[in-house]
């Protein structure tokens, strides 16, 4: 009988440590953080979270790690480095479709933090969000006007959630409400993660004219447990690249308008 490889019972070993170290972390750490915890270089770290990767068990960003399917998703500044060429695609034929003076409404997500960036050089915008980092970068520029949902900000995101943010958006009604998802399939269409988010996205999108689901086709073919409402609710879905048939074959049957990024216009 052959005798196991010492090497590989290391690595397992080490593989194990590191998962124990994302959940007591939430689910997400840094590579820097990894290595100082276990006590090893970064680019053992780096060697491990590949295999991880490989056998399905976490999703690797620009600098860290993230637990697949936790239950959480991982912290904004994560999301942000997962597919960032395609949310600024995103972003970009979002800000082209904004016009200087219009109404609009920016949720907690990733690729909305892209499109606040994409929208810095429009004039006179009236925006109302829940996320902190929406409002940092489109405040007191240009002559934006800002409103910023009351309620207990959240640490790993900076989204402002609750009643009292609820209550608040209901004082509104803007030309667009721009709302991201964590997943997207043929049986049930827009599917987020977490509850409070779903229920303000459901608040926002009845308070404006035109509601935009934004995301990229990693959100393809995912499940999550809470779905935001009957797709036929929304207009249109902005996205990097045209999505697999039975997604097409469901927008198409509720009448939400496909707009694919790579091209600025509908699809």
């Amino acid at each position: 009988m052959a005798e196991p490889d010492p090497q590989q019972a290391f690595s397992n070993h080490r593989e194990r440590e590191i998962l124990e170290e994302l959940r007591l972390a939430g689910g997400s750490g840094r590579i820097q953080f990894l290595a100082e915890r276990l006590a090893v270089s970064e680019e053992t770290i780096r060697r491990n979270i590949r295999t991880l990767e490989a056998n399905g068990l976490v999703t690797k960003v620009h600098g860290g790690v993230h637990i697949k399917d936790s239950g959480n998703e991982p912290p904004l500044h994560f999301r942000m480095g997962e597919n960032p060429e395609a949310k600024r695609s995103i972003a970009a034929a979002v800000a082209s479709r904004i016009a200087d003076g219009d109404t609009l409404f920016l949720d907690i997500g990733s690729t909305t933090a892209f499109i606040a960036v994409a929208l810095q050089k429009h004039q006179n915008l009236f925006v109302v969000t829940n996320s902190l980092a929406v409002a940092q970068t489109l405040a007191t520029r240009n002559g934006n006007r800002v409103f910023f949902a009351g309620g207990e900000l959240r640490p790993h995101d900076g989204g402002a959630f609750g009643l009292e943010a609820i209550t608040f958006v209901r004082r509104f009604q803007v030309r667009y409400a721009i709302l991201s998802v964590t997943a997207i399939d043929a049986a049930h269409g827009f599917m987020l993660q977490d509850m409070d988010e779903a229920d303000f996205s459901r608040e926002a999108a009845k308070q404006a004219e035109c509601r935009m689901i934004v995301a990229d086709t990693g959100k393809f073919g995912r499940r999550a447990p809470i779905i935001i409402d009957a797709p036929s609710t929304y207009d249109m879905l902005v996205t990097d690249r045209r999505p697999p048939d039975d997604i097409a074959a469901m927008l198409a049957d509720n009448q939400v308008e496909l707009v694919l990024a790579s091209h600025r216009n509908p699809a």
